[in-house]
């Protein structure tokens, strides 16, 4: 306003000259020019007044004959001439200056490479400030005993006294040196956040994050704003050096000398500045404004040396609020938060929320407990295999809290869940027996930890590194089952081990589905009450087997994909074994079958999908099986001393190359489940209708033709597969069989249609 007042003022006449009168000389040269002039310019005396002529009196000054063209010429050549460049120019260079200190103030909100920063910067701080999250986290803080605050204040104010100096690290020293809390919190508004305010919280976080990623790799910002407050100063210093010392130059009375004497007559003037009075006020007032402006910059400037600002400690949010995991910042983003708390310091405390993961993760808790409340999680309950109620959930933020609530849960699955957190309310399910994680970073409270420790009997764990095993499971001294599913191979670091296996007291079944080389040395520690062990090991081979002796109470063992291609000697030692599964080994030969003689109490052998391509006869010696398995090889002869294993209940022969069934099968009485799917069988032995326990039989994908009459014999058979042979009709005995109905019957449905109508009705009814 002052610069477009003086501008107004400029358009104005600028200076007013006259001719001045200089003393005659003693030549007559001289003396007739003076005489002329003073002839020419003196004025005649007034003729006198009348009673009958009045005459009106006319007052003249001096006169010299210059006409108005002439005065403006010797105008604008004395304002050229004689007039003090600064008192021309004075408003322009108010101008100037007044244009360099706005350019120098505003080119960083203008610069593409700092207003954006600095708009995005807004934009999040107001919506921080405004968010309800904000006000709910902080509200948790005013909930606390106030004794304990005055407590922790003046602890604070004598470790400030101590670490007073400016040298002191900023890292160190409060950022925020008052922090008034300016709102009152509504505990029952604070505690209710709705979906959508939830979901702009988290958005927040998220900008936060890459905001805080983006604006800490650089300081622009900073190195801007000291360069143009460096250029104010030295501006400033500039403007008032020059202008105390030309102030004094605007006068009102200017003496013009200029050689226009053939023009006008005359040389010498005297001229009067209009503005000079005018100008000469508004210069101290000038002076004055900028010196102010000029303070305020020797301030920042000083503001900006006088400690770090790439560099900014929330230290003292910390000790308020209770939220440890606030970080320090650096950069430009430091530098923002060191200018909002010039403005206000609350921004920046409101702020600190969003940087906190505790403050995130306790969001993401609430978010979770509003999507998935009790009556949607009940609807999720189903039974697993252990025959417990389970709830399984996939892929989700965390772990909501409204699961402790339903308190019939008997097993939890979590599966690729990061972060999870198990809070005591899990003391709340008292009938949790079973706890299975997959691909779940866990983390467990102590008085979680020790309900687990007391009621957890089944735990399965997938993981990727073994580094993910929770190293709280080794201290569930309750724990019955324990099921791990990942890399422990050997060239994992010696310090990550199942060495603490050993306090596992009460382990009796244990599965590792990994690549191991050997049978770890803590599957050992614990072999004194372990009762069943499983090894699926993905197709490494197992060697060094002679730990298996030290298994003496095992009764049942798998070792499935161990690219095994002999039993292990070390299973014949095993006196107390019940089952042992060779699943999917290269086992081409069982010539040492002889030796499980030894194990009187073997019931269930499973050699299936391995290579054998005969069986021993002295399998004969194996009397106590019960359950035998030869799927999925290459054998091409039943040897007839097979069958003598009368105990046998269930035999699986399918998927082989066997052309023909021995009429010794008649023998087990005990039979109960037949396969010979997938093999090359033209027909079947009348013995094998001798088996009258027989519930299921599957005859399906061979070369039989004809399907005897005697099938009627097998009372009890609930489950027959012919489908895939050559049968064009089906015998009507089949009605004999009054368990066996439709739904268990495998069979092509034209030749369905063969049996008659009245056998085909009583299958269909149940």
């Amino acid at each position: 306003m002052l610069n477009i007042f003086s501008l107004i003022q400029v358009m104005q006449d600028k200076i007013i000259c006259l001719p001045k009168r200089v003393q005659p000389s003693q030549n007559h040269s001289s003396v007739s020019n003076v005489s002329q002039a003073v002839a020419s310019t003196t004025p005649l005396p007034p003729p006198k007044p009348s009673p009958t002529n009045p005459v009106t009196v006319e007052m003249k000054g001096l006169k010299t004959d210059l006409d108005l063209q002439q005065y403006s010429f010797i105008n604008q050549m004395c304002y050229e001439r004689a007039l003090h460049w600064y008192a021309k120019y004075f408003p322009y260079l108010v101008l100037i200056h007044t244009l360099v200190f706005m350019l120098c103030s505003n080119f960083w909100f203008k610069f593409p490479g700092s207003s954006s920063k600095i708009e995005h910067f807004i934009s999040i701080l107001g919506k921080c400030f405004d968010s309800p999250w904000t006000t709910r986290a902080l509200s948790e803080v005013s909930g606390e005993d106030s004794e304990d605050k005055d407590n922790r204040k003046n602890n604070m104010s004598r470790s400030n006294t101590i670490q007073s100096g400016p040298e002191g690290s900023l890292v160190n020293s409060q950022s925020l040196k008052s922090i008034p809390e300016k709102f009152v919190v509504d505990k029952s508004t604070a505690g209710a956040l709705d979906k959508k305010e939830g979901e702009q919280a988290k958005a927040l976080f998220e900008k936060v994050k890459k905001f805080r990623l983006h604006v800490e790799e650089g300081d622009i910002l900073y190195a801007m704003y000291v360069r143009q407050t460096v250029l104010k100063v030295i501006k400033f210093l500039i403007i008032i050096a020059y202008n105390s010392a030309l102030v004094s130059k605007v006068q009102f009375t200017v003496d013009c000398n200029v050689d226009i004497q053939d023009m006008t007559g005359y040389k010498n003037f005297s001229c009067n500045h209009t503005m000079a009075h005018l100008f000469s006020k508004l210069s101290f007032c000038y002076l004055c404004f900028v010196s102010i402006y000029g303070l305020t910059c020797l301030y920042t400037l000083y503001w900006l040396f006088y400690r770090s600002l790439r560099e900014y400690s929330f230290e003292y949010v910390r000790q308020e609020t209770g939220i440890d995991d606030i970080p320090d910042v650096k950069n430009d983003f430091a530098f923002m938060l060191h200018m909002i708390d010039q403005y206000d310091p609350l921004y920046s405390k409101r702020f600190a929320v969003f940087l906190s993961e505790v403050s995130e993760n306790k969001l993401k808790q609430l978010n979770l407990n509003n999507e998935w409340t009790p009556d949607k999680l009940r609807q999720k309950l189903q039974t697993n295999a252990h025959n417990r109620l389970e709830l399984p959930l996939i892929m989700l933020s965390g772990l909501p809290d409204t699961v402790f609530e339903i308190t019939e849960l008997q097993s939890l699955k979590l599966e690729i869940i990061k972060n999870v957190m198990i809070p005591a309310t899990i003391a709340q399910l008292d009938n949790l027996q079973e706890l299975s994680l997959h691909q779940c970073s866990v983390k467990i409270h102590s008085a979680a930890l020790s309900f687990l420790k007391e009621n957890l009997k089944v735990l399965s764990v997938k993981f990727d590194d073994m580094r993910e095993l929770p190293p709280w499971m080794y201290g569930l001294r309750n724990l019955e089952e324990l099921y791990l599913v990942g890399s422990l191979s050997h060239d994992i670091p010696k310090n990550v081990t199942l060495e603490s296996l050993r306090d596992l007291k009460s382990l009796k079944i244990l599965s590792i589905k990994s690549n191991v080389s050997k049978i770890p040395q803590a599957v050992v520690d614990v072999s004194s009450h372990l009762q069943k062990m499983c090894i699926h090991n993905d197709g490494t081979k197992l060697v060094m087997l002679n730990n298996l002796k030290k298994m003496t109470n095992l009764t049942e063992l798998e070792l499935v994909h161990c690219d095994l291609e002999r039993i292990p000697h070390a299973v014949f030692s095993l006196l107390s074994l019940q089952e042992l599964d060779l699943k999917e080994n290269n086992l081409k030969s069982i010539e040492e079958i002889v030796s499980f003689q030894h194990l009187r109490k073997l019931t269930v052998l499973k050699l299936w999908h391995n290579s054998i391509t005969y069986i021993p006869e002295h399998i004969k010696k194996l009397t106590s099986l019960e359950r035998l398995s030869f799927s999925h090889n290459k054998i091409e002869v039943l040897p007839s001393h097979l069958f003598l294993c009368n105990k046998i209940r269930y035999l699986d022969l399918s998927y082989n190359d066997i052309r023909f069934i021995p009429p010794e099968v008649g023998v087990l009485q005990s039979l109960q489940y037949f396969s010979i799917t997938c093999n090359k069988v033209e027909s079947l032995p009348d013995e094998l209708y001798f088996c009258k326990k027989l519930k299921t039989l599957k005859i399906g994908k061979n070369s039989l033709s004809v399907l005897s009459p005697k099938i009627g014999n097998l009372l009890f058979l609930s489950y027959l597969d012919v489908k895939g042979n050559h049968f064009e009709v089906l015998p009507p005995e089949l009605g004999d069989c009054r368990a066996l109905k439709r739904a268990g019957l495998v069979v092509e449905d034209a030749l369905f249609e063969t049996l008659p109508s009245d056998v085909r009705e009583q299958m269909k009814t149940e």
